[in-house]
């Protein structure tokens, strides 16, 4: 059973966990949907520049999500579908 007294982000308060959630679903949104770039390079008249953003693993950032989710009680794993079964 998950027990929210003994995570590492015990101790946080909800206001906060609410920004980075929103903010870590906005990451996810843009990483999934390619928005995000992962390394660009251009020429000015004083030289070339380039800059390059760390790529996050997906399975990472799904577990830091779903880690919130269960501090803040959103449910991550809701009820698995009943099957009926004919004997």
């Amino acid at each position: 059973m998950f027990n929210l007294s003994r995570t590492i982000l015990a101790g946080m308060d909800q206001a906060t966990m609410q920004a980075k959630l929103t903010a870590l679903q906005q990451v996810y949104l843009d990483l999934s949907s390619g928005a995000t770039v992962a390394s660009a390079s251009y020429t000015q008249g004083d030289g070339a520049k380039s800059v390059t953003y760390r790529n996050v693993e997906m399975a990472q950032l799904t577990q830091a999500i779903r880690l919130l989710q269960a501090q803040l009680g959103i449910v991550c794993n809701p009820r698995r579908p009943s099957r009926v079964r004919f004997t």
